[in-house]
């Protein structure tokens, strides 16, 4: 298993920065306004081919600095016990601060190796800012600039010593394939909820104050034989509705994170309804080209009375008539309740999600259902299809040759995806279907 680092520190010194410097992404949410993180964000690294596990933690404040701090003290708490190796990040341009010393006082009581990183450091000219910190007691202290990578590779190789010696010889090894879910809905639907119950273990901070998730959080959760990449993100509002800057970033990253999943649970609140919104939401999953599955949240608080499944998912169908061939589930992440199920639905929808089907078989049915329903006539004439093919999976996506693809009415290009689906079992994935004019040779 690969070694965990976990970084930690005061709000707004530089951890985030350090994070993707590390891992070499930009996955983490980086402003100068404190407390963007709140969650524990985790990625992967790799210095001189040996592998390890860095995770990003929220600003650590003693006391009640404000609504969130215990939640994230609770985090940061849990990364330092799960972490083989700690590092506190200090602020080496706005110099010592007394919660440097709280976290200074926590970590004395730890038993893994502490490794203690002064940030933004710049260069040589900087370097006498170091001097106040070790007015701490700490005999080693790493300067560093996780921005400019200034004494970044230097700190790596004294953080790579520190691992047993059976991990400092492991070699990178190819990533398995890992089935990509992103949580997505709009604000306070319970996703948090949700991935700690996937999860059986609060490893994303809940609150029922709309927005506690910032950043869009990566979690690799093994189910049997099978891996799973889970990405928690931040609420979709509407744009009318965001004003802060950060949760403007919130939501491109949001956006962002269905171009790289496979599938897309999109949390609805049954106990409030579906609204404008969750179309929203909707709407954006399917325009990303995403397997997705609807999940009716908060099942078991609703008034069944009132709110019968049938009823329920008639109004959601009706609503969303884009997404007909996404299944839904009604669910409780608070209770439990189906969301076992859940992986089982994934597994179902990304297989159909990365089917590929053979020219021959296409190409046979395409002759089938044109002769039983005939194409329409464009321009005086009518539209004979030539030749299909599959040109990409995630989702499947056909091409047609036909004699005037601007002649294919959206009626019959709908009719002609109903068939794919029936005949190749595609019930539960998108399908793209684009078509071309075939040139002067057959393709």
């Amino acid at each position: 298993m690969k070694p965990v680092v976990a970084l930690v520190g005061r709000p707004n010194v530089g951890k985030s920065t350090l994070f993707n410097r590390i891992t070499r992404t930009q996955n983490a949410l980086v402003d100068n306004h404190p407390g963007v993180t709140r969650d524990r964000h985790y990625g992967d690294a790799v210095w001189e081919d040996v592998a390890f596990s860095v995770v990003d933690t929220g600003g650590f404040q003693a006391g009640d600095a404000d609504m969130f701090s215990p939640l994230v003290r609770a985090q940061v708490l849990q990364a330092v016990q799960d972490a083989a190796v700690i590092v506190m990040v200090m602020d080496g341009k706005s110099g010592l601060s007394p919660y440097d010393r709280d976290i200074l006082d926590l970590l004395r009581s730890v038993s893994q190796p502490v490794l203690y990183v002064v940030n933004k450091i710049d260069g040589l000219e900087r370097e006498g800012h170091l001097f106040e910190f070790y007015a701490l007691g700490i005999d080693t202290l790493f300067s560093l600039s996780a921005e400019h990578n200034y004494g970044v590779p230097d700190f790596l190789d004294a953080l790579i010593r520190i691992f047993p010696e059976d991990s400092r010889q492991e070699a990178l090894q190819a990533t398995p394939e890992r089935i990509k879910i992103a949580v997505v809905g709009r604000p306070n639907v319970g996703k948090s909820s949700l991935i700690n119950r996937l999860l059986g273990e609060d490893r994303l901070l809940v609150s029922d104050i709309p927005g506690t998730t910032r950043d869009a959080i990566d979690t690799v959760c093994h189910r049997e034989d099978k891996s799973y990449l889970l990405i928690d993100t931040a609420g979709i509002r509407r744009k009318s509705k965001v004003d802060e800057k950060i949760e403007k970033f919130s939501i491109i990253k949001s956006l962002k994170s269905m171009d790289r999943c496979d599938v897309a649970l999109i949390v609805l609140d049954a106990e409030e309804g579906i609204t404008e919104q969750d179309i929203h939401v909707a709407g954006y999953a399917f325009e990303k080209g995403c397997g997705c599955i609807l999940l009716l949240n908060k099942w078991d608080v609703v008034d069944k009375e009132k709110k019968n499944v049938k009823r329920y998912l008639d109004d959601l169908r009706y609503n969303a008539k884009f997404l007909n061939f996404a299944p839904a589930i009604t669910i409780s992440a608070r209770t439990g309740l189906r969301v076992a199920s859940i992986f089982g639905q994934v597994d179902a929808v990304y297989a159909q999600y990365a089917t590929r089907i053979g020219t021959g078989p296409l190409n046979r049915l395409i002759e089938q259902v044109t002769q039983d329903k005939e194409p329409p006539i464009y321009k005086g004439k009518r539209l004979r299809f030539y030749y299909a093919a599959q040109v990409s999976v995630k989702p499947p996506a056909f091409v047609a040759f036909v004699n005037a693809p601007e002649g294919v009415h959206f009626s019959y290009e709908r009719y002609l995806i109903n068939q794919i689906r029936m005949a190749f079992g595609l019930h539960h994935t998108p399908i793209r279907m684009m078509f071309r004019e075939r040139g002067n040779r057959n393709p």
